[in-house]
């Protein structure tokens, strides 16, 4: 059976290398940007409300705030509790047009140590869960200037 390749949550995200984008939402009458999406009504409480628009937002951003996760999260995050539990830094990221605030795993191998508030980093594809039959994919934030 061939290894599939799927989004953890669909209409998210994008692309593949370069051209991997996390798509949002935009009210055509306030032109607020929303992530994630938002598909029913505008979430600007100022508005009457418009037709959502998708749109893909901006591939870089800089880190807003960060730190990193010592424990194992409880269900429904996947994990398999017989292997030891290894750290990741969750990063949020201030959206370079959008001006949003958007929080995500930092790719494999950035640690707390290697990131600082202000710095600029871009998003690019990543892995969630992988089983004998697919890989769940997510989106990473990586520092750029930094190889995958």
């Amino acid at each position: 059976m061939p290894h599939t390749r799927k989004p953890a949550v669909a209409g998210w995200f994008t692309g593949e290398g370069a051209g991997f984008r996390l798509l949002g939402t935009r009210c055509t009458a306030c032109t607020s940007v929303f992530f994630p999406r938002e598909d029913v009504h505008c979430r600007n409480p100022h508005c009457a409300g418009g037709r959502l628009e998708e749109v893909p937002l901006s591939r870089k951003g800089r880190i807003w705030s960060y730190t990193d996760s010592q424990y194992r999260p409880p269900s429904p995050y996947v994990s398999d509790p017989e292997l030891p539990w290894e750290p990741y830094s969750l990063i949020a990221v201030e959206l370079e047009a959008e001006r949003i605030v958007v929080l995500g795993q930092a790719a494999p191998g950035v640690t707390v140590a290697d990131l600082t508030v202000g710095m600029e980093v871009e998003v690019v594809p990543g892995v969630l869960h992988q089983d004998t039959e697919t890989t769940w994919t997510i989106w990473h934030w990586r520092p750029t200037g930094v190889a995958a």
